[in-house]
C-alpha cells in the first residue's frame, strides 16, 4: 500500500477504472454470445443484435478498451456465424 496521498488516490482510481472496464468487456462478451445464439436459431432480431454488438465493439476501440485488430477479428467472426452452413 502506498504511503503518499496522491499514490493512494491513484490506486483507488485505477481500481475503479479496472472494475468499469471489466464490466464493459463482460457486457460485450455476453452480447456476442446472445447474437451468435440468435443467428444460429434464425431469430428475426439477430440482425439488430449483431449491429448492437458491432457498435459496442467500435465504442470499446474508440475508448481504448480493446485493440482495433481484436475488434475487427471479433466482428468478422460474428458476421461469419450462420453463413458457413453447408
Amino acid at each position: 500500500m502506498p504511503n503518499i496521498r496522491s499514490s493512494e488516490k491513484r490506486v483507488r482510481s485505477s481500481q475503479a477504472k479496472a472494475a468499469a472496464n471489466k464490466s464493459r468487456k463482460s457486457e460485450i462478451r455476453t452480447l456476442v454470445k446472445k447474437a451468435i445464439a440468435a443467428k444460429e436459431q434464425g431469430l428475426p432480431e439477430a440482425a439488430e443484435l449483431e449491429r448492437t454488438v458491432q457498435a459496442k465493439i467500435d465504442r470499446a476501440v474508440s475508448d481504448g478498451l480493446m485493440n482495433r485488430n481484436t475488434a475487427a477479428r471479433r466482428k468478422s467472426r460474428l458476421s461469419r456465424v450462420g453463413s458457413q452452413e453447408a
